[in-house]
């Protein structure tokens, strides 16, 4: 009778009660063979399977699938946020219009130029740790749309400051905005004989830019302050301006009244809308009695035209004259 005692991992021995001994089984190495061949050929018949399934079913492998679902999951993530960006980047759009168009126009500011509001971020490539992945390009997008808006608002934010500063001296910057003619708008009185832009120049014959508007009148009529403020300069001379004056308003306002024949005002004095500054005339580089009339802001010349109203009624301009001269 024969007994199973023993295998090691590639052969096989049984104990023998005749001879007291273990013996090799031949049949051992046949089975492991077999066992090997069959092995191999479940291996060959998984990858032929799975051949089949996914290169001519087209089918995906459990683990492909589970990670296509996430992604699947992770892309319907990134189209609502940048869904999201699209509407507060629409916010910000809509705040920036109403900020340059109304908040900043009532107060007299310049526009914010877009290219201030949507600037970019240029030199070191600040996003060079998301290159990796296929993705990379999503999520780079997303990070400068996301830098970008932060731009935006923080310039908007900054915007708002401003105009909340300026807003707390209102009535004092009403005050001092030039919001009156520099002359008494008697119909018949004057004509514009150049306005405020590019003209050819009357005595070079060149093109160039007019800074302010010239008022063609008589000789001698009656130039006044169009808003509070203090002297600044008073010049005369033959050519340029020829006598002038320049009075600084605050809040980043001055004007210029220049070609005047007297001048009845000192640097340093203290005017009000309304103060007599002396008499037009046909000094300096004139070729005709006329007031050249500047309104300057932040040290560069705006349009006269946004602040004074030509068809104002005479008798309200001259009761505010008057007013200046009672010292009501």
């Amino acid at each position: 009778m024969e007994y199973l005692c023993g295998m090691s991992k590639f052969k096989k021995y049984i104990f023998n009660p005749d001879t007291l001994s273990y013996e090799l089984t031949e049949r051992s190495t046949r089975r492991f063979l077999k066992s090997m061949l069959l092995f191999a050929g479940s291996i060959a018949a998984a990858f032929f399977y799975v051949w089949i399934y996914t290169s001519v079913l087209g089918n995906d492998l459990p683990k492909t699938m589970i990670i296509k679902k996430n992604n699947a999951k992770w892309s319907a993530r990134y189209e609502m946020m940048d869904r999201q960006l699209d509407g507060y980047d629409e916010a910000l759009s809509m705040l920036a219009v109403r900020d340059n168009d109304i908040y900043r126009s009532v107060f007299g500011m310049y526009e914010i130029p877009d290219e201030v509001r949507n600037a970019g971020f240029g030199g070191v490539n600040r996003y060079a740790y998301l290159d990796q992945g296929d993705c990379s390009s999503l999520l780079k997008d997303m990070a400068l749309r996301l830098d970008v808006l932060t731009k935006k608002a923080y310039v908007q934010s900054k915007s708002f400051d401003e105009i909340a500063a300026i807003s707390k001296y209102s009535g004092e910057m009403m005050l001092r905005v030039p919001s009156i003619a520099p002359i008494c708008p008697v119909p018949g009185s004057y004509h514009i004989s150049s306005a405020y832009g590019r003209r050819t120049d009357p005595v070079y014959g060149r093109t160039a830019f007019h800074e302010g508007i010239d008022f063609a009148m008589p000789t001698g009529n009656s130039v006044y302050s169009t808003a509070d403020g203090v002297v600044e300069k008073v010049r005369h001379a033959f050519f340029g301006y020829g006598n002038s004056v320049v009075v600084n308003h605050g809040f980043g306002y001055k004007t210029r009244y220049a070609h005047m024949k007297e001048i009845s005002v000192h640097e340093g004095d203290t005017v009000k809308m309304g103060t007599f500054l002396g008499l037009s005339g046909n000094t300096g580089k004139s070729t005709g009695p006329h007031l050249h009339y500047e309104v300057i802001y932040k040290d560069r010349p705006v349009n006269p035209y946004n602040y004074f109203d030509l068809s104002m009624d005479t008798s309200d301009y001259m009761s505010l004259v008057n007013k200046v001269k009672s010292g009501s």
